[in-house]
């Protein structure tokens, strides 16, 4: 299970401290490579970390920005996790769009899920039965316990061998495409983002509740990834001592 977590008083707070660690863990891999990558996901949450990234002097030209997972809607709406990162970061912080590698979510979830496979696949040089090493991956869960769009019962939680997948979810009736977990457990690093009080049962389960990923999809991370790292605010991490 991660090791390294940490509990901040707000939401504010947690975003900021999330922020500042990606930026170090870029920082550390552009000292001896000539670019960094890094994956982000959507929801309400990470829009501090992402104007707190954006306010920070920091050289994105060689960083090349990836998605977890997004919604099956055109990149201008409302709902879409690329419009939220264009307008909260890539923007404000100039971000080349030569850097930027979104998934095409206009299109149908079938296609956009191969053609965002084959940009990991053209990008990283991928040899068959290969996955992509992200530097970082940041993601965060939901008060069902799901992470990127993995949500409870989805047979794929349990997928090491495929890069990427379009899934239907029943509860919030919307196809979306979604990097897979055998991608998720490869990164170098990972930050995950929790806030609130409606996460605190879930991020109860994830740490002190018996193994299921299935039913508590978060608990793939918690337990097997590398390099992971835990941001909370007070509210979410209320009913767990141990963070």
């Amino acid at each position: 299970m991660s090791l390294h977590w940490y509990t901040y008083p707000d939401a504010q707070q947690a975003a900021e401290h999330c922020g500042a660690c990606i930026l170090q863990l870029l920082d550390e891999r552009l000292a001896g490579e000539s670019t960094a990558t890094i994956a982000i996901s959507g929801g309400n949450t990470p829009r501090p970390m992402f104007e707190y990234l954006a306010r920070q002097t920091f050289d994105w030209s060689s960083v090349h920005i990836f998605w977890v997972d997004e919604r099956a809607v055109p990149p201008t709406d409302t709902q879409s996790n690329y419009r939220l990162a264009f307008e909260t970061l890539i923007k404000p912080a100039h971000i080349p769009s030569r850097n930027v590698h979104r998934i095409q979510a206009e299109l149908r979830p079938d296609e956009a899920a191969a053609r965002y496979e084959q940009e990991l696949r053209d990008f990283f040089a991928l040899k068959p039965g290969e996955m992509p090493h992200f530097d970082v991956i940041h993601r965060g869960i939901g008060p069902d316990a799901h992470t990127a769009s993995l949500f409870p019962g989805e047979p794929l939680i349990e997928d090491r061998e495929h890069l990427v997948a379009a899934v239907y979810v029943e509860k919030m009736e919307q196809w979306r495409i979604t990097l897979l977990p055998g991608v998720l457990l490869n990164a170098r690093h990972t930050v995950m983002l929790v806030c609130g009080a409606d996460k605190a049962e879930a991020v109860q389960h994830i740490f002190e509740g018996p193994y299921d990923p299935l039913k508590y999809p978060a608990q793939a991370i918690a337990h097997h990834g590398r390099g992971v790292t835990w941001f909370f605010d007070a509210d979410a991490a209320r009913f767990v001592a141990a963070v």
